[in-house]
């Protein structure tokens, strides 16, 4: 017998640390609900559920990005069902206008109407926004391939005259410190290839249509802006080409775009997403206004953009049998141009139904993957607990037995 060393005890003291070890690790495990509280209780399965986590936050914000998609489309939508409704209207007044029983007087009131109504399709197309985002402009997202005129040219520094640039039928003076007496009334000067940039950006009629630029080697750049036509060459002051004495280094091209469609982010990782274009819907694109002389339309401008009182482009002309049985044609083919877009956003609201209904789908999926290897089984875990639990116990038990043993010694010492 020895008393030195109690070997029992050791033995019974290391399964006691033991025992109080899973102990704790079951409570912990049923405490938090999850069997991976730390890499080191599974360093593989903690590295999957965390891909997973990151997969299913994805999924549920690609939910709730085509969710918004659709809140756009609706909004879009539902604009271009009152400019149905106005379209119908304009119909029946062409109809009407048709009629030989109406006066010239007749016919004057209801091209008020037809004015009106062609202005407020413009105001519907300028300001039905999303998030401030105008969708029915022409501008929510650029289209893919399309073509855009580019113009870019730098001035001679050697001319010191007075001249004019001729771009748009808008005049932009050279002045160079001499008087201009060649130059429209009201036109702009320049006196350097900032200002005429400057010049050009703040004439209406040319930033309508162009991106104004200057590039590092001083040179403007003009770029179509899209859905916008390109004007003609560029002119000089005697109407000559755009490498007249004024100019220097011209050179006209084109430059192809790349896809900045409105994207939709419906998936959890990159290049998952979908395209959606909504097509200018103002009265000029759907054709029931004009610039300039174009027959058919008024001799005037008389179609406001729908934003302010400026009229800027001319509406179908009713005051004429003939031309009011034409603007009937005209209008039916508008007609079928806004029942095509609402097709279209239809289509894409459907789809984006169905893509919700698919990414709920994937997400819960994917979800109960990542649970049966993060989350703990309770009841697996209640059993570990209540055995390891009860060791440890019964160790404490048997340790306060072993301290007792070496006492033994003493009847011998008796």
């Amino acid at each position: 017998m020895i008393i030195n060393n109690n070997v029992p005890a050791l033995n019974t003291y290391r399964q006691l640390g033991f025992n109080n070890k899973a102990n704790a690790a079951s409570m912990e495990k049923l405490s938090s609900g999850l069997r991976i509280n730390r890499a080191g209780d599974d360093a593989a399965g903690l590295a999957i559920s965390e891909k997973m986590r990151g997969q299913i936050r994805g999924l549920n914000q690609a939910t709730r990005n085509a969710q918004d998609g659709i809140s756009l489309i609706q909004t879009a939508e539902g604009a271009l069902n009152e400019t149905h409704s106005i379209l119908q209207r304009m119909r029946e007044l062409a109809d009407q206008a048709s009629n030989d029983t109406n006066t010239s007087v007749d016919r004057g009131e209801i091209q008020k109407e037809i004015n009106q109504l062609s202005s407020e399709i413009n105001r519907i197309a300028n300001t039905t926004e999303f998030n401030t985002k105008k969708v029915l402009n022409g501008n929510v997202g650029e289209k893919v391939g399309e073509v855009r005129a580019i113009a870019e040219f730098g001035l001679n520094a050697t001319i010191t005259a007075a001249q004019t640039v001729s771009f748009e039928g808008q005049n932009f003076n050279y002045t160079s410190g001499a008087a201009n007496t060649t130059a429209a009334a009201g036109s702009q000067t320049f006196n350097d290839i900032n200002s005429l940039a400057e010049a050009f950006k703040n004439n209406t009629t040319i930033a309508e249509k162009y991106d104004v630029s200057v590039t590092s080697d001083n040179k403007i750049r003009l770029t179509q802006k899209f859905g916008k036509a390109a004007a003609g060459a560029i002119t000089g002051p005697t109407g000559t080409a755009v490498n007249a004495s004024l100019y220097e280094d011209v050179r006209q091209g084109t430059v192809s775009t790349t896809n900045q469609s409105l994207k939709m982010q419906i998936g959890a990782n990159q290049n998952q997403s979908m395209s959606i274009d909504i097509n200018d819907m103002s009265s000029k694109s759907l054709g029931i206004t004009a610039s300039g002389g174009t027959t058919g339309y008024t001799s005037t401008n008389v179609v406001t953009n729908g934003t302010s009182s400026t009229t800027s482009e001319r509406a179908l002309d009713v005051s004429t049998h003939s031309g009011a049985s034409a603007a009937i044609s005209v209008i039916n083919n508008a007609i079928e141009t806004v029942s095509a877009e609402r097709s279209k956003l239809g289509a894409f609201q459907n789809r984006l139904d169905h893509t919700i209904n698919n990414l709920g789908t994937s997400a819960e999926n994917l979800q109960a993957a990542e649970s049966r290897i993060r989350d703990v089984d309770m009841a697996a875990e209640m059993m570990k607990f209540t055995k390891s639990n009860i060791l440890a116990q019964a160790s404490q038990s048997m340790l306060a037995q072993a301290n007792q043993k070496p006492q033994s010694v003493l009847q011998l010492l008796g």
